[in-house]
């Protein structure tokens, strides 16, 4: 029963501290607001300091609900962390992951000891519990980024049917709207929505790359960009980089039928001692207990551990050929 209490006053502990944190230094919402009429209304802003905050990241450039608190802050120092959720196209925050982070920790920390397991396997169960919500936005962000670039050249080519028909370009982001679906007529339509509100389309179009890093459609900004400053066929350009694409989709689908056989190669050499392993478990586990019972056989099992992820690392680098 101590111990129960110990562990319940530890994270209730630990819980109060994270929200008045968050808390702490959260910024409020009234005073963003405030700012936001104080700049639109003129009000006690000179106009030196109203250019500044036009070009630095204002609250002119941010929606009112947008409270960055302590994590993003933190999160925002070892890389744009919103970016990354904003690519998984997701609503959630940082803050928002962070917190469904810590409580799957506490949740894989508190209940082990309630089956009367190790506490070492508890901490190692939260650790692993933590890494699925990042595991499963990086995976969503991946899927997205991957279904964008399928889309791209028909959405190209429809763009550069559009011009020859006579439309203007913004008409034609809104027939790629309209006729792809999502992620990339998602994507067309907030670029149109932002031209609607007064947005330059050079800014819009940096903003989409930012939204899905995907090298062929900065290809396509940077052609429209240039195109609008310098002049040019666009409809010829876009059938370019459509071509361009689809020959790269080509060579890419030769590369992976060349390397499927060291692919499978891998996934047999790495799945090899795995399944040796359960299996001499189960005909003598005796005999393999060594392993975690000996000091030696802790060494070996830790050092194979390494191995296999080395190996697994040096494969994938070798069948993972670039186009």
């Amino acid at each position: 029963m101590g111990t129960w209490l110990i562990v319940i006053s530890v994270f209730i502990g630990v819980s109060a501290t994270v929200g008045s944190l968050v808390v702490l230094f959260s910024d409020r919402k009234e005073n963003r607001i405030e700012g936001r009429l104080d700049m639109l209304t003129g009000a006690n802003t000179p106009m030196a300091a109203k250019e500044g905050l036009l070009k630095a990241k204002s609250v002119l450039n941010q929606p009112l609900n947008a409270v960055p608190g302590f994590f993003d802050d933190f999160l925002h120092r070892f890389g744009d962390f919103n970016s990354f959720l904003q690519q998984a196209d997701t609503s959630l925050t940082s803050t928002q992951v962070v917190a469904i982070s810590g409580g799957l920790l506490a949740l894989g920390v508190i209940v082990p000891p309630i089956f009367k397991l190790n506490v070492g396997i508890g901490v190692a169960v939260g650790l692993a519990l933590s890494v699925l919500p990042v595991a499963y936005l990086w995976w969503k962000r991946g899927r997205r980024l991957k279904a964008l670039s399928v889309q791209l050249p028909d959405a190209l080519e429809l763009l550069g049917r559009a011009l020859r028909a006579g439309q203007s370009l913004i008409s034609g982001f809104q027939m790629v709207a309209h006729e792809v679906s999502d992620p990339l007529g998602t994507e067309f339509g907030r670029v149109f929505e932002e031209q609607n509100l007064g947005i330059p389309l050079e800014e819009s179009l940096r903003n989409m790359t930012v939204r899905t890093p995907n090298m062929d459609l900065k290809f396509f900004a940077t052609a429209v960009i240039l195109q609008r400053q310098t002049g040019g066929d666009l409809a010829e350009i876009l059938d370019k980089i459509s071509r361009l694409i689809r020959e790269r989709f080509q060579i890419w689908g030769q590369i992976q039928a060349l390397t499927g056989e060291g692919r499978l190669s891998g996934v047999v050499l790495l799945a090899l001692p795995v399944v040796l392993f359960m299996a001499v478990y189960k005909l003598n586990p005796d005999y393999i207990a060594v392993l975690w019972t000996d000091p030696l056989g802790k060494k070996m099992l830790a050092m194979a551990i390494v191995f296999q992820v080395i190996g697994a690392l040096m494969i994938r680098k070798i069948v993972n050929i670039r186009v």
